[in-house]
């Protein structure tokens, strides 16, 4: 697929079994650079306090993933504090490019989680960070790696 003069891969997502959409995720240059990139150097921190925790709970990982695949994702407050669902990233690869616009166009996010009945995904290797805030203003991350065959 072309998107001007650039090739991209699909990120075609569906909601409750039918096409709701596709989204442009990164070009494969893009998406090799980001999987050739060294590592992040990134400062040690202690966790906040009851900051709520992220749970991927599908696909389930480690293991293999194939596409298309459901993605449900689970948030974790620590009472009395709730999710900012308006919170939610997600930043793709080595170079955090910031998906979450393209992930909302199809996935509704509440303050349970996220949920997509099927994702389809290019095969290789992907890198997700996802991001969420709680109402007392306590940051949580989850990194999520895993690779599609």
């Amino acid at each position: 697929m072309r998107f001007g003069s650039k090739p991209f891969w699909v990120l075609a997502l569906t909601v409750n079994g039918a096409l709701a959409q596709s989204a442009y995720l990164v070009s494969p240059a893009e998406m090799q650079a980001s999987m050739a990139a060294p590592p992040r150097l990134s400062a040690k921190a202690v966790p906040v306090k009851d900051a709520p925790a992220i749970q991927v709970t599908a696909p389930v990982l480690p293991g293999p993933v194939k596409s298309p695949t459901p993605i449900t994702v689970k948030f974790l407050p620590t009472a009395p504090s709730n999710i900012k669902p308006e919170s939610f990233r997600v930043l793709y690869g080595s170079f955090e490019i910031d998906i979450t616009k393209r992930l909302l166009n199809v996935a509704k996010v509440t303050e349970q989680g996220v949920q997509v009945s099927e994702a389809a995904l290019p095969s290789g290797k992907h890198k997700l960070l996802l991001e969420v805030e709680d109402t007392a203003g306590r940051k949580a991350s989850r990194l999520v790696e895993f690779e599609v065959n």
